[in-house]
């Protein structure tokens, strides 16, 4: 008998045994791909793990998925998927809309590895007109206002009430906002709360610079304020040119009876009026018609990664636009050649393009199969016409898609492509640095800044021992980095020792009392983002605060600790209702809230500590009393909140704490005086 050479030596036992059973997986997949019948479905490939690889739709299953098996794909990424199939799943449906509505569901459900996925997130912005005017309807009492007679306008995110008016959705906050400031310019409606217009005894600030009417103190009627709610609303929908039409009749009417006070009152809204539709950016087309409700909708590819920008125009105002980054676009990419092209347009269209249809095919699918589309969609490329069908069906809107507009629409999608490419070389160039941690946080928490370099993030924190020297922290977050010079640190008093929710709400009246008026005069910036360090208790402060204040509840963001407060478990909070949010901890965006704030904590530390330290040198006093211990010592300090707290006791107030005779709170009034 010979040794074995090395060139023959015999693969381990191991590796011939998971040879065997990947052949015979593949017999298995092969015997059950000739038995697929030729129906429209949806098929899943799961990996020996049970991993869920990719999900697909078809119109024929049978032809689809014998696709992937009847040729090598040697090294390439399909050729890498399709080697790690070991068991498939299909489910055969009545029509190719029934297989995309499936295919939606499961993409969105179980996240397959290659498969184009978008955020699951429809969490847009609508501004709320709430309740309704009736003109000539219950007058409220003479020398009242009852607030639910003149109905307010607030930037609104959530479930809808059907006791109020909604409109959008709008593609971010500041599109929401915009719009509140120009209705305050045109139809001064008010946007204060109901409990601080209850409470009004005379007119606010934004009733001076003529941006609210002042119903709290009846300087304008019921009847005459109904009127602007129901022209604001005719202009939210789209109704411009007939709101100016019965302005101009109103106003022909005052002159005519005389009445030139209130005529004047109408000229000058007109003008306002007129100014704003001047500056709107869509102009009607050459015919006077244009679209009142439509999506704009592009897709650009480029260094494996993928952006498609959404742009909406509502009631035919162009409202902003708004990206949106999917994963797995290398991945599903790699697969391309594997689908039928989206249309006639894609078939004959190079590679990139065809990724840019399956890109944009994937976002209309998650975005609005459940959910609401417009009746036009204007696209970059040619989609497929069941993707349409199936979104009329699944919302009983006529749903239309055009992708080769003129005129205005064709403005429209070249600003749509435009900026889709700019923030798709914005995010490439962000990758890999803090400013791509800054845009996960954007994205994770749908936000929408103006610019990434100004979005700010002001972080407080309540430190203390025992209730001893609280002192609050607030730490900024700027242009992509922390901005210590800043930081601000907050002495708190006049609360009970160790109650962390009342320093909560000292610290966030202080900051943003007078901040919040500065705002309304346009003289000063609230942050982007207010994160709090804690979880439901501490939110419901500080949520409490901005009511109080009129501030917007979506910037508010809690840290809640995960379970056993392990770093990397943390949950975010959200005071206007939302759920909680897990990121996962490899998640960049958890990076930095870590990050922001662990250095809030650090910042509360320090200067706690400094503070204790100048507290203790005053209170070793105390402990040069006779009587007075360490445990003494310590009941004293936390029932005043400190030396300072002791030395203002009176004699009374110092015997009441247990275990201080009224001889030894005499002796120590005596000693600290």
């Amino acid at each position: 008998m010979t040794a074995a050479s090395p060139d023959d030596t015999v693969p381990p036992p191991d590796a011939a045994a998971t040879a065997a059973a990947s052949d015979e997986a593949r017999d298995r997949l092969a015997i059950e791909v000739a038995a697929l019948p030729s129906l429209p479905g949806v098929y899943r490939y799961f990996d020996a793990q049970g991993t869920l690889l990719y999900v697909g739709k078809a119109g024929n299953l049978k032809k689809r998925v014998s696709s992937y098996f009847q040729k090598n794909h040697g090294g390439t990424r399909t050729g890498h998927m399709v080697g790690r199939i070991a068991r498939l799943e299909t489910t055969v449906v009545r029509s190719e809309a029934e297989a995309l509505l499936l295919e939606n569901n499961l993409i969105k459900t179980l996240n397959p590895k290659f498969n184009i996925l978008f955020r699951d997130d429809k969490s847009y912005p609508y501004l709320k007109i709430t309740g309704a005017a009736v003109a000539g309807g219950p007058s409220p009492a003479a020398g009242t206002a009852a607030a639910v007679d003149y109905p307010r306008m607030a930037y609104y995110r959530g479930g809808v009430d059907k006791r109020h008016r909604y409109f959008g959705p709008y593609p971010s906050a500041w599109a929401v906002k915009e719009s509140i400031q120009l209705l305050q310019k045109v139809f001064r409606l008010r946007t204060c709360e109901d409990t601080v217009f209850n409470h009004r005894t005379r007119p606010c600030l934004l009733y001076q610079i003529k941006r609210c009417s002042g119903p709290c103190v009846q300087a304008i009627g019921a009847a005459d304020y109904a009127r602007d709610v129901r022209n604001a609303e005719r202009f939210l929908l789209g109704e411009q040119q007939e709101v100016m039409g019965t302005l101009q009749a109103q106003m022909m009417a005052y002159a005519d009876a005389l009445e030139f006070e209130k005529a004047a009152e109408i000229r000058n809204q007109l003008g306002a009026l007129s100014r704003v539709l001047h500056q709107q950016s869509v102009e009607t087309n050459a015919d006077g018609a244009f679209d009142k409700d439509a999506d704009i909708l592009a897709a650009v590819v480029q260094g494996g990664r993928a952006c498609v920008n959404l742009a909406m125009v509502r009631g035919g105002r162009h409202l902003g636009d708004r990206p949106y980054f999917p994963t797995h676009v290398e991945e599903a990419s790699a697969l391309e050649g594997m689908e039928d092209a989206a249309g006639p347009v894609a078939a004959v269209a190079p590679p990139q393009a065809r990724v840019e249809v399956r890109v944009l095919e994937a976002f209309i699918a998650q975005h609005y199969l459940d959910g609401a589309p417009p009746p036009l969609l204007i696209t970059s490329h040619a989609i497929d016409k069941a993707l349409v069908e199936a979104l009329t069906d699944a919302s009983g809107v006529r749903v239309t898609a055009q992708h080769q507009p003129r005129d205005q629409r064709r403005q429209w999608l070249e600003m749509a492509e435009k900026n889709a490419r700019i923030k798709l070389t914005q995010l490439l160039g962000e990758e890999g640095s803090q400013q791509a941690r800054t845009r996960a946080l954007v994205d994770a928490l749908d936000l929408a800044p103006d610019q990434l370099e100004r979005f700010r993030i002001e972080c407080f924190d309540i430190s203390h021992t025992a209730g001893e020297a609280t002192q609050a922290s607030c730490v900024v977050f700027e242009e992509h980095k922390m901005q210590p010079a800043q930081y601000r640190r907050y002495n708190i008093t006049g609360i009970t020792p160790g109650d962390d929710y009342a320093a909560m709400r000292q610290v966030l009246t202080r900051r943003y009392a007078k901040l919040a008026e500065a705002s309304a005069q346009g003289t000063a910036r609230l942050p982007d983002l207010v994160l709090v360090d804690g979880g439901k208790g501490q939110v419901a402060m500080a949520r409490d605060v901005f009511e109080e204040l009129g501030l917007d509840l979506s910037l508010i963001v809690g840290v809640e600790k995960g379970e056993g407060r392990k770093v990397g478990l943390e949950e975010l909070v959200f005071a206007d209702g939302r759920a909680k949010v897990y990121l996962g901890k490899d998640s960049a965006a958890l990076m930095l809230v870590a990050q922001i704030r662990d250095e809030a904590h650090r910042f509360a530390i320090t200067g706690m500590r400094a503070r204790r330290a100048s507290v203790r040198t005053g209170g070793s006093r105390l402990e040069d009393i006779a009587g007075i211990g360490p445990k003494k010592r310590a009941k004293l300090l936390q029932r005043f909140g400190g030396a300072r707290g002791v030395a203002s006791a009176s004699v009374d107030d110092l015997s009441s704490v247990d275990g201080i005779s009224r001889e030894l709170a005499e002796e120590i009034y005596r000693v600290l005086h």
